[in-house]
Order: structure tokens, then C-alpha cells, then sequence
């Protein structure tokens, strides 16, 4: 029986991309570099925000623009996160549910630290527990290797037995196999069903409630 439940934040608890496009293009727009459409950027994220901006950056990190390029995008992000973020349907439901029942909650992001924190008091302050985006600093790997799991299980204090986690996309498909957890793919995400399927997925989920059942 399922009592933990470890999430991936961007296209799994909330819709970001808006947020994320708007400062993605910004940033470029400062640098005098091409813009991007919704479409791509949503192809960009996934991997953390350093990696978004090397793909969205003409030549990646190998362009002299590239850092300035990457701090405009983290200053404006850190300013506009908020603007068109929402939770998607379901997801506060479902997350009270949860807790209602006495499970325990995470969110383990690629997400920089600040931001993820922000996000998880701004919209889950009561429902989220741990929430742990990027933190170099602390010599925590990104996913999908499996330091942050570690690190959400520990500060939760409880075992991997019981938890499952919970993404859109093939870095959360991998970083559970590296936790040793099963892993559940959310449908209305950043990624489609095929993508999913191509990347080892087996367990779906179309809506927040059918994790409830």
C-alpha cells in the first residue's frame, strides 16, 4: 500500500510553461537572439533550467552570450513565476485527499532551489511537505540520479517501501528506477503517451483523482 508520494513539480503538479516560455524569451529577447514558441520551450524543459537555456540558446552553452543569457532568464523567472502558473485541475483535491489519509507528500524537482520553494508555499503550503528542487550547493545531484528522492525520504523519515513517484516526463521515469521506487505517469503533462511508452513507462494516470482509487 502506497503511503508516500513523491512528485515532480512542472507538468505533474503545476502548468508552468507559460511562466517558463515568457522568461525563456525574454532572456533571448535581451540578448538579441531568436524566440521560441510554446511548442519548443515545452520540448526544452524537463532537465532542469541550465539545460532548457542551452537549448534554447543558439549554440547551447558554447555561445559567448550564454551565462548572461541564462541570468536574465533566472532574475525574470524568480520575478514572474506566478504570473500564469496554476495548478492543474484536480491537483489541490487530490493532494488534501491525500494528507486527509495520512500520506506523506514531496516534490522533488530540476527546478532551481528558490524557485521550487516558492511555488510549493505559494500554491501547497498546507499539502506539501519536503519540497527539494536543485542544490549544487549541497553536493545533492539533479534527477534522474536519485539524491533528491534520498534526500525528500530522509527528511521526511520514511522508508522507500512505501512511496511511489509521480512525473510527466522520461527524467522522472528514470529517476524513479534509480530511487528503486515505482514510478506513475501523469497524462496531461508536458509529454504524450508515446513519449512516455518509448521511454519504459507502464503505469498512467489521466486524471489526479485515480490516484486516489
Amino acid at each position: 500500500m502506497i503511503q508516500t508520494y513523491i512528485f515532480d513539480l512542472d507538468g505533474t503538479l503545476l502548468n508552468t510553461l507559460g511562466d517558463l516560455a515568457a522568461s525563456v524569451n525574454y532572456a533571448l529577447k535581451a540578448c538579441n537572439m531568436p524566440q521560441h514558441s510554446i511548442d519548443d520551450v515545452r520540448r526544452f524543459v524537463g532537465n532542469g533550467v541550465r539545460l532548457l537555456m542551452e537549448r534554447a540558446v543558439p549554440d547551447g552553452a558554447a555561445n559567448p552570450r550564454f551565462e548572461e543569457a541564462f541570468a536574465t532568464f533566472r532574475q525574470h523567472y524568480m520575478q514572474h513565476s506566478l504570473d500564469t502558473t496554476r495548478p492543474y485541475d484536480g491537483i489541490p483535491e487530490m493532494l488534501q485527499t491525500l494528507r486527509s489519509r495520512g500520506c506523506r507528500t514531496a516534490v522533488v524537482s530540476n527546478k532551481f532551489y528558490a524557485a521550487t520553494q516558492e511555488l510549493c508555499q505559494h500554491f501547497f503550503p498546507d499539502t506539501i511537505e519536503v519540497a527539494i528542487g536543485e542544490h549544487e550547493a549541497e553536493g545533492i545531484r539533479k534527477k534522474p540520479a536519485p539524491d533528491t528522492v534520498n534526500e525528500a525520504l530522509r527528511q521526511l523519515g520514511v522508508s522507500r517501501e512505501q512511496a511511489v513517484y509521480v512525473g510527466d516526463s522520461d527524467v522522472d521515469i528514470a529517476t524513479a528506477a534509480a530511487s528503486g521506487i515505482p514510478c506513475i505517469s501523469v497524462l496531461w503533462g508536458f509529454r504524450d503517451r508515446e513519449f512516455l511508452v518509448a521511454h519504459g513507462a507502464t503505469r498512467f494516470i489521466s486524471h489526479p483523482s485515480e490516484l486516489l482509487t
